[in-house]
């Protein structure tokens, strides 16, 4: 049997990809002097650190418990992912800085094919990879891959609408549209950052699991409770790739201790089959416990 592909490669190959990238957009940003497709570049170089950073935090997350990190260590793919955001927003800002300068004398001469050619095999190249990651993230829930993806995603977009405005710019003559395209570029790119950040600060807050992941929880302990009273307080929350759920069981006052061991090892079973790589924990109380609300198992 195939074994399945793990984060540690991916975010390596990232690495690879985002330094090919960017070699062909520092290339065709010789061939034609473009501050649009220089600005463009100077993204992917971000991509690039970017990459390294992800790739450093998916091998330290992948880590086992120990002592001092009891919970495991699947946190530092978020701050790789911030981390990330920043150095967007960063370079937004030098590309802004950039285009200013730029408008003073804009000059389109050595804008040609080739260059432009070489900056589409650089979006095709991106557009693959970023499908390929934010595929893989979304279904293996990996912060650090995840903003890699985005950005990756986010680049293509910028390379789309630079290229589409360099060909309108050879076509009419208007050179202003260089450098008027740049700071679009830097728009997108301040934006794509501030979203990353965002999304990766909610992780570090122990943001609770997404609404689709609640509701299966649910679901299952209640179909593989039965025996128990009541479950009530159900509460997770998301780490990365790790995901916990918290809750309270409650039983017949005069169950015993290992009937109703028996059922919290059926839920623990029921959902390690379904959502691989759960932690449980959960919390037994006699029936003088019960709550208003909660779920009552099958």
């Amino acid at each position: 049997m195939k074994a399945p592909v793990t984060a540690e490669p991916l975010a390596l190959g990232t690495v690879v990809i985002s330094l090919l990238v960017l070699g062909l957009k520092f290339l065709a940003w010789w061939l034609t002097g473009s501050v649009a497709l220089y600005s463009d570049a100077l993204e992917s170089l971000v991509n690039v650190g970017g990459a390294a950073l992800a790739w450093i935090a998916v091998r330290y997350a992948q880590r086992p418990a120990d002592l001092g990190h009891p919970f495991g260590h699947h946190k530092a793919e978020y701050f790789s992912a911030v981390a990330e955001g920043i150095m967007i927003v960063v370079a937004a800002l030098l590309i802004v800085h950039q285009a200013l300068m730029a408008f003073s004398g804009p000059d389109l001469s050595d804008l040609g094919p080739v260059g432009l050619a070489v900056s589409g095999l650089a979006m095709v190249v991106n557009l693959f990879w970023a499908r390929v990651l934010m595929t893989w993230a979304r279904r293996h829930h990996s912060p650090a891959l995840a903003a890699s993806g985005r950005h990756l995603m986010s680049d293509v977009w910028t390379s789309v609408g630079v290229l589409a405005g360099l060909l309108l710019a050879l076509l009419t003559g208007w050179s202003i549209l260089d450098p008027l395209l740049a700071i679009i570029v830097a728009l997108n790119i301040l934006r794509e950052g501030l979203l990353v950040i965002r999304s990766s600060v909610g992780g570090l807050m122990d943001s609770a699991a997404d609404p689709v992941e609640q509701a299966q929880i649910e679901t299952i302990i209640h179909a593989a409770a039965n025996g128990a009273l009541q479950v009530h307080d159900i509460r997770t929350r998301r780490a990365g790739q790790a995901l916990f759920a918290e809750f309270h069981l409650v039983v017949a006052g005069t169950m015993t201790v290992a009937a109703s061991h028996e059922i919290c090892d059926r839920v623990e079973m029921a959902l390690q089959a379904q959502i691989p790589g759960i932690t449980t924990t959960i919390h037994v109380e006699p029936d003088s416990k019960l709550e208003p609300n909660g779920l009552n198992p099958a």
